[in-house]
């Protein structure tokens, strides 16, 4: 198992991790397969998105700022209940195929790294297995 380490600076932020699984999934040796993304952090989430334009990863972190607001009445005491239901609702993993020792991904597709409690230190786990 690998793990990349990710330094987010703002409090919500998606952050385009693409190159770096790639690396992951090359380092693994393994040319056939898949690749599991899990974030260990009860207030961050991976996904895939569209990486071509900037615009849409903008959008996304001002929409899902508008459903989920940072301060609406909740009752958790740490104050970021916010970041749980957003980490909740993306999703703490993605399962992605591998061929030729690539992940197989859309045409605009990048994988994100989504911060919902930042600034903070963060890891990915990226298990890659032969199949």
């Amino acid at each position: 198992m690998n793990c990349l380490d990710i330094v987010s600076r703002r409090p919500v932020e998606m952050i385009d991790i693409t190159h770096a699984v790639r690396q992951a999934i090359q380092a693994s040796g393994i040319l056939s397969g898949i690749a599991l993304l899990q974030v260990p952090h009860t207030t961050a989430a991976v996904t895939l998105n569209e990486n071509a334009d900037p615009d849409v990863v903008r959008d996304m972190v001002m929409e899902i700022n508008k459903v989920i607001p940072l301060e609406d009445s909740y009752r958790h005491g740490e104050g970021n209940s916010a970041a749980h239901i957003k980490s909740s609702l993306v999703g703490s993993g993605e399962l992605l195929i591998v061929e030729d020792g690539e992940p197989v991904l859309g045409t605009w597709q990048g994988i994100y790294f989504c911060e919902f409690d930042g600034p903070r230190n963060r890891r990915l786990h990226i298990k890659v297995l032969a199949g």
